[in-house]
């Protein structure tokens, strides 16, 4: 019998293979200051490009303020406990119905996280009878929660990422199974509004107009696209217009909002059967109140809208300069701006060693298996706090290492530096 942590030491994972040589760089990278457009890494200055701070609320004066006063107010400790026992608040109670009001819907429920929290809200909602049919490249959350699905003997289908044909296809082969096995179980539809990656949109609209030959319902994972997309701000529902249709909306703090936790909105009996049944806030200690109290106040600066406009701005700009120098964006749709170029892993290890120590831009890397092998793909996350110079600076310097790599550079090991920090 093997001791369980020698697979520790002979296989250490996916990604951590790459510990020794990655760990303080492109792993674990250490960004130090406070959260604007110029941080300190490395030992240096760098433009970054790689935080989910969309609206640039992070570091707004207005939030800081509110973030602080609660703190002191209320500090983390309370309300102590799990909200079902003893971690209730009225503020609480007033996000929710706020968050439920802006997404219109009947009612909303607070989450400590996104990610524990959709696994756990497809655990509530789907029994082993249920099926759950999906996009193909939906979030890890997602996944983890079918992989638990799964577990218990729930079925699941997966359909390529926004072919319709095929979701319908699927919907078909869902629906015979159900029937097969006695007709005691439903369908529910997972999808993203904004895919974080490529950032191009949830075919909304078209599996919403499914519900005219199939009966599921539709659940989607809006992180990116809350306080992003649509007239208001309210998400990819909005800006396809079809909040009515889709039945269960979540969303995160961490992306637009700045902050941590989660939400997700739905009908009042939906939201009460999630209150009394996800273990992972039955059993987890309320949101700490500054958190409320600043997601309150976040929201307000969200609805007002000046700094989702400032962030288009800066996004338009962006793409529309990438695009004019013949840089490839792929099919974004959202704020999320991937740039593609032709290559191997390498290649890219190379390229972001070059930006980040001889231009001093700090972006992340994409590589495969997350993009297809010979594809590298530099991920940029403009924001509201970036300007118009930011963008001038990035456009050039991407112009500039698309001409190096046409040219051939980037194939060889990049002269050694002290890419770790200590």
């Amino acid at each position: 019998m093997k001791d369980i942590f020698d697979r520790i030491y002979d296989i250490p994972g996916p990604l951590g293979q790459y510990r020794k040589n990655a760990d303080g760089y492109f792993m674990f990278p250490k960004l130090e200051g406070e959260i604007k457009p110029i941080m300190r890494f490395n030992g240096k200055d760098v433009l970054v490009w790689s935080l989910n701070n969309y609206l640039g609320l992070a570091n707004d004066p207005e939030v800081r303020e509110a973030d602080a006063q609660a703190a002191k107010e209320w500090g983390m400790a309370c309300p102590m406990g799990a909200r079902m026992m003893s971690g209730d608040s009225v503020h609480h109670i007033e996000l929710e119905k706020r968050l439920a009001a802006f997404e219109q819907k009947p009612a909303a429920y607070l989450l400590n996280y996104g990610y524990q929290g959709m696994v756990s809200i497809i655990d509530v909602l789907c029994t082993r009878f249920d099926v759950i049919v999906y996009d193909s490249e939906s979030h890890a959350c997602i996944m983890d929660g079918i992989f638990l699905h799964k577990a218990k003997g729930g079925k699941s289908f997966v359909f390529p990422h926004n072919d319709i044909e095929r979701c319908s296809k699927m919907l078909r082969m869902a629906e015979n199974y159900i029937e097969k096995e006695g007709g005691k179980g439903g369908i529910l539809v997972i999808t993203e509004g904004v895919f974080g990656m490529a950032g191009d949109l949830g075919a909304l609209d078209k599996i919403v107009a499914l519900k005219k030959e199939h009966k599921f319902r539709l659940m989607i994972d809006d992180a990116h696209g809350f306080g992003t997309m649509g007239a208001t701000g309210a998400g990819t529902s909005e800006h396809f217009d079809c909040r009515n249709e889709v039945d269960i909306y979540f969303a995160t703090f961490a992306k637009s909002m700045a902050s941590i936790g989660a939400f997700v909105a739905s009908s009042r009996e939906v939201v009460d059967h999630l209150r009394f049944n996800m273990r992972s806030q039955i059993f987890a200690k309320s949101l700490p109140m500054p958190i409320v109290i600043g997601a309150m106040k976040r929201l307000e600066l969200l609805r007002k809208g000046e700094c989702r406009r400032k962030l288009w701005e800066i996004v338009r700009t962006m793409q529309k300069g990438l695009r004019e120098n013949g840089l490839d964006l792929g099919n974004t749709e959202s704020p999320v701006t991937p740039v593609y170029f032709p290559g191997e892993a390498n290649m890219g290890t190379n390229i972001v060693v070059d930006l980040r120590e001889n231009y001093g831009i700090f972006c992340s890397v994409v590589v495969y298996p997350v993009v297809p092998k010979g594809v590298l793909m530099l991920r940029i996350i403009p924001t509201a706090a970036h300007s118009q110079e930011d963008v001038e600076r990035t456009v050039s310097v991407f112009s500039e290492v698309k001409k190096k790599l046409e040219a051939g550079g980037y194939r060889e090991e990049m002269p050694n530096m002290n890419l770790r920090q200590n």
